[in-house]
């Protein structure tokens, strides 16, 4: 048979199909399902490259056997001629020429059947969950969101910084980090005073795991000017909820010479631009997601083309608590806003995203910029309808005098952080930044409603399977 070695995607095939049918191509994919009568075999592939199927028809007698012994899940090369279909359901069919198993699939033992299988049944085999329609349609969104985040920075003049992954600070001063070390756990080295003594370990001080790659990512901003994170971080705490993992991606714009106004017209931006190139890219697994998931795409596209509120924060909690809704915690100036807050704001309230802004300085991390009023900073979130906060992030505090006494009153060792110290020293200059979770970006506009379910491999507290 003279047919081109060179794999033609079945996304290929359907986009291109008016140009190749006819000709003879070679596919590849995994068997989804199987239908047989006494003159023909239909097997119905996927290959990962798009929401869509393809089924192949064998009725040559030369292909028709091993069409037959396919089982759900087996692999294979197929060679053959795009038609137009004449049955129900597709535009396109494959008619097979030449049929070869790759990798057998035993049904006694395969997990994935052709039938229905809970989200929570999936986790545990995710070595294989993304050949399921589900799990393929969020990787290739995720794939699209993270593409979105590098051309949107790129093309406004951003670089991209690799920051530490391994790390001496806090960023957060939480103390939710993991540590990283190659001291014998059995016979760990004690100081004087009874602590471990990091000072044999590999780095002679203790070192971390990062929660963040903001306070290095300043480094560069305040040299450079515009710069973005985007790698892995993580974080030791010990929550369970459908929010949080202890391993995840963020992205963390951080540019020099701005304020907190340049901040949140940066973030509404770029939550826009994001939403978009999805809708764009994805309409056959954004149909999935609404169909099955509940996403609401007609929102996300009014959201991707219509400005964001802006409120400060003392607005925000007085809106609230004039609202006389019944909120499992009452909003109080000073206090955190909640999640149900959050979703009262921008569902009911407001009706589109809000930024709020000027968060209390005693609920905020150390280093955000003091406000003149004594009481606030200039720290903010962008909260969007169905899941609240999706964004936060601040003015940094940038004068030298002002930050060293706020790290004192916070008890942050400035020992520690003495080269943060020096970017207010020497040519210091008004700077912000914020942070936005890939995973939590890929939950919003695929309407997944578990953050452990938008992840390869999700790490959480006793969840470290694969």
């Amino acid at each position: 048979m003279n047919v081109s070695r060179k794999r033609v995607t079945i996304r290929e095939a359907l986009e291109n199909a008016s140009s190749l049918e006819g000709k003879t191509i070679r596919l590849a994919g995994w068997v989804r399902s199987k239908r047989s009568s006494k003159n023909v075999v239909f097997v119905t592939i996927n290959d990962g490259s798009t929401q869509g199927e393809l089924q192949l028809v064998a009725d040559q007698s030369e292909v028709m056997a091993t069409a037959d012994s396919l089982q759900t899940g087996c692999s294979l090369f197929c060679h053959g001629k795009l038609q137009a279909s004449q049955g129900k359901g597709q535009a396109w069919e494959f008619h097979l020429e030449a049929l070869e198993c790759i990798g057998e699939a035993p049904a006694a033992t395969y997990p994935l059947q052709k039938k229905g299988h809970t989200l929570e049944f999936l986790r545990e085999v995710g070595h294989l969950r993304a050949r399921t329609n589900t799990f393929g349609a969020v990787f290739r969104v995720r794939n699209t969101v993270s593409r979105a985040i590098h051309t949107f920075f790129q093309s406004r003049g951003f670089v991209w910084a690799q920051t530490p992954i391994l790390t001496s600070s806090d960023c957060e001063g939480a103390g939710e980090m993991f540590t990283v070390t190659t001291l014998d756990l059995n016979k760990v080295p004690k100081t004087p005073a009874g602590t471990v003594d990091y000072g044999k370990d590999f780095f002679g001080r203790q070192a971390n795991l990062t929660v963040s790659g903001q306070l290095e990512g300043e480094f560069l901003a305040c040299a450079l000017g515009k710069i973005y994170t985007f790698g892995p971080t993580f974080r030791a705490e010990n929550s369970n909820t459908t929010r949080h993992l202890s391993e995840f991606w963020m992205v963390e714009p951080e540019i020099a010479f701005a304020d907190l106004s340049d901040n949140m017209e940066l973030a509404e931006d770029f939550i826009r631009y994001v939403i978009r190139e999805v809708l764009e890219a994805h309409p056959e697994e954004m149909a999935f997601f609404e169909k099955f998931y509940e996403n609401d795409t007609q929102l996300l596209a009014q959201i991707s083309g219509s400005p964001f509120e802006r409120m400060s924060y003392t607005e925000a909690i007085a809106r609230l608590q004039k609202s006389g809704h019944s909120f499992q915690f009452a909003p109080e100036w000073g206090a955190d806003i909640q999640t149900e807050h959050e979703r009262y704001l921008t569902e009911v309230l407001v009706g589109r995203p809000v930024i709020v802004y000027d968060y209390p300085k005693d609920i905020k991390s150390f280093y955000m910029k003091a406000n003149e009023d004594g009481k606030t900073v200039a720290g903010m979130d962008v909260l969007v309808p169905k899941i609240g906060e999706i964004i936060g992030g601040s003015e940094r505090e940038y004068r030298y005098d002002r930050l060293l006494a706020r790290m004192k009153e916070m008890k942050i060792p400035t020992q520690d952080l003495e080269w943060y110290l020096d970017l207010r020293r020497f040519g210091t200059v008004p700077h912000c930044g914020f942070g936005l979770g890939l995973e939590r970006m890929v939950m919003y506009v695929t309407g997944m409603k578990n953050i452990r379910d938008v992840i390869l491999c999700p790490r959480a507290p006793g969840t470290i399977l694969f």
